[in-house]
């Protein structure tokens, strides 16, 4: 229970974390009257400094778009019009735009929109706080759950308010606030790693992937002057084994381009291609999202655009709440939220398995190795399965 001592308060809503669905949640609450407080562990350099990816699908554009912050957001963005797919070295071009009716988002790497979306709360005079200690939730399934924390400067505070939105990822003490007995969580190991790489290189003219039998690869821009690359490794590979000779040998051989130039490597780690999916989204007052809910894999581009996607939801169903009285939107936020989230896992898996696959034929066998192919021509004889891909690309 909360300490007697704590510096008491309130608001209608506490959101805890800062990242992509806390920022995005926190705007629309403002746009849509709804008094919020931010709580974030991190500092906010930390928070700013963060690199991640930064694709934003049509759908997640369009959620900034209806209520009002696109030119806020995404000024200046690069949109992503089209495809690189380069097999065996040979390279292959879907057009996204035209495939998908005009319905293509923006390039924008995490960090840029996080600064972006703070930066918009914050001026207009909006409450995140920092460096936010101890946060521990208290009587969620009660009318009146409250938050503590500790402030910088040690002071305990407690948060009175009407819900929670759990934010703060995968690792956060909001999902482990919820008994386990009251969740369902489904789990899936793709059986692969990706190394990924933040350097000092000029972007692709397109987005690329590339498949080979030397192992997936891939290059999206990271800004005018910086490159994201990723390289298919074994799971839980040491990056120190990476010397950067070897990295860029190992780009030049399966990017099927021996002119890549090299630059200062300033980021690298590798990222395990895990699944993950709690059901409910929900338990009483406190509501789920983003990684706090889902974890994706990063192939297909949807971890980013599935918490803003939760965020517009959460944000929709507690303004009909707060003004209307209507709590039938936050009844059905966990259903609506998880009926996107499976189609976009869906997808994401269907991508992994033809890109690796297609390459790597020690993954699965000769048999898959031959299908992946079969799947992959398809997107370039088939405009109805290209069309397909789009689709699933723009979100919704």
């Amino acid at each position: 229970m909360p300490n007697d001592t704590a510096v008491r308060e309130a608001t209608t809503v506490v959101v805890i974390g800062a990242g992509p669905a806390g920022l995005t949640l926190a705007n629309l609450l403002r746009l849509a009257g709804v008094g919020c407080v931010v709580l974030e562990r991190h500092s906010r350099a930390y928070v700013e400094g963060r690199q991640r990816a930064g694709v934003l699908d049509y759908h997640g554009a369009q959620i900034f778009e209806k209520w009002g912050l696109a030119g806020q957001i995404l000024a200046g963005m690069p949109g992503d019009g089209s495809l690189e797919i380069r097999v065996d070295g040979r390279s292959r071009l879907l057009d996204v735009a035209a495939l998908s009716g005009g319905r293509t988002g923006a390039l924008i790497p995490q960090q840029i929109l996080i600064g972006r979306l703070l930066a918009a709360h914050l001026e207009a005079g909006a409450d995140v706080r920092f460096a936010a200690g101890d946060v521990a939730l208290h009587d969620i399934a009660g009318p009146e759950p409250k938050v503590t924390y500790r402030d910088p400067d040690g002071v305990l505070r407690e948060i009175g308010c009407a819900y929670i939105a759990g934010c703060d990822g995968q690792h956060g003490v909001s999902r482990a606030a919820v008994p386990a007995d009251a969740l369902t969580t489904y789990t899936y190991d793709h059986g692969i790693g990706w190394f990924t790489i933040l350097a000092d290189v000029p972007p692709p003219r397109h987005p690329l992937m590339a498949i080979s039998s030397h192992g997936f690869a891939a290059h999206f821009a990271r800004g005018p002057k910086a490159s994201r690359f990723y390289l298919q490794c074994d799971p839980g590979a040491d990056p120190a084994q990476w010397s950067e000779e070897r990295v860029w040998t190992q780009l030049r051989l399966r990017l099927g381009d021996e002119e890549l130039p090299a630059g200062a490597i300033t980021d690298k780690t590798v990222v395990d291609m895990r699944s993950f999916v709690a059901d409910p989204m929900r338990h009483g007052r406190l509501f789920l999202a983003g990684d706090a809910a889902h974890i994706i894999t990063p192939m297909g581009g949807k971890g980013m655009n599935l918490a803003i996607a939760d965020a517009d939801v959460l944000a929709h169903a507690l303004r009909a709440a707060v003004h209307d009285g209507d709590e039938t939107g936050l009844a059905a936020y966990s259903t609506t939220c998880l009926d996107r989230v499976w189609n976009h896992q869906e997808y994401s898996r269907w991508l992994t398995e033809m890109t690796h696959e297609a390459g790597d034929e020690s993954l699965a066998g000769p048999f898959r190795h031959r299908l992946a192919r079969a799947r992959l021509e398809r997107l370039f004889t088939s405009e109805a399965a290209a069309r397909a891909l789009v689709d699933l690309m723009a979100g919704g």
